[in-house]
């Protein structure tokens, strides 16, 4: 036992200091946001297009004019096609917001990150939010990255923030997976088992927009459009820090210009 307290006293604190202190560095392979360079675009190219594999980029005049990052796979496959360099990925992790509409952008649009709650939802969730995690058909990326939070490096349950067993338990659901036929009824029942007033999370391009098995006669496209959604968080997977990043701005636990 004495040499387990004092590894311990050895190792020193292993809890990110964020949002109290500076984010973590970010890998140098993490990847944000496309960013397409106008001056570098050759009109009539299309070559990024023709290598999104979801049909995220939609082009006027065969140069980029809109990325949906909700269907967005960050894979890079249009940085590796376009043969003037004109795309790269911000290193910015900040990618979660509120409404759908938020994660279609232009060129030149500035990303509007997640507001908090508000409201009577703000008062009731603000301190203490309980989340029920549904995985609905996912490959397990995002699920491990959400794991990863509960980690002693990042230790969410200092935020209020939990994960729970049961439905019965929890302010709302945390929804990963493009949502298999098979596990359409299940989600629907996790939901309806969540009392009310509840929140739904996406999180990940599958839960989003069904990732790489959009319109895939066995799945769904995502979260229901039944299901009011109160944040999406792109990614595949999303970072676990754009996931704390996301939850935090809901619970209003960040400035919303920060």
């Amino acid at each position: 036992m004495l040499k387990i307290a004092l590894a311990r006293w050895r190792q020193g604190h292993r809890t990110i200091r964020y949002p109290d202190g500076p984010p973590p560095p970010m890998p140098d392979r993490f990847r944000g946001r496309p960013r397409f360079a106008a001056d570098h675009c050759q009109a009539g190219c299309k070559a990024c297009l023709d290598a999104c594999p979801v049909g995220a980029i939609r082009c006027e005049n065969g140069k980029p004019v809109q990325t949906d990052l909700g269907k967005c796979l960050f894979c890079m496959d249009c940085v590796w096609a376009c043969p003037h360099q004109a795309i790269t990925h911000d290193p910015d992790y900040r990618l979660a917001v509120r409404q759908r509409s938020d994660l279609i952008l232009g060129p030149a649009d500035a990303l509007k990150r997640a507001a908090a709650l508000g409201g009577k939802l703000q008062s009731l969730l603000g301190r203490s939010l309980k989340l029920r995690q549904v995985s609905a058909g996912g490959c397990n990326a995002c699920e491990a990255d959400v794991n990863v939070l509960g980690t002693v490096g990042w230790d969410l349950g200092r935020f209020g923030i939990q994960f729970v067993a049961s439905p019965r338990h929890a302010d709302g659901l945390f929804i990963t997976g493009p949502v298999s036929e098979n596990m359409r009824t299940a989600l629907q029942d996790t939901y309806d088992a969540v009392a009310e007033p509840k929140i739904v999370i996406a999180s990940g391009a599958c839960a989003i927009a069904g990732g790489p098995f959009i319109d895939h006669p066995e799945i769904h496209n995502g979260v229901p459009p039944t299901f009011p959604v109160d944040l999406y968080i792109p990614g595949c997977p999303p970072h676990p820090l754009t996931i704390l990043d996301g939850l935090l701005r809901l619970l209003g636990r960040l400035p919303e210009e920060k």
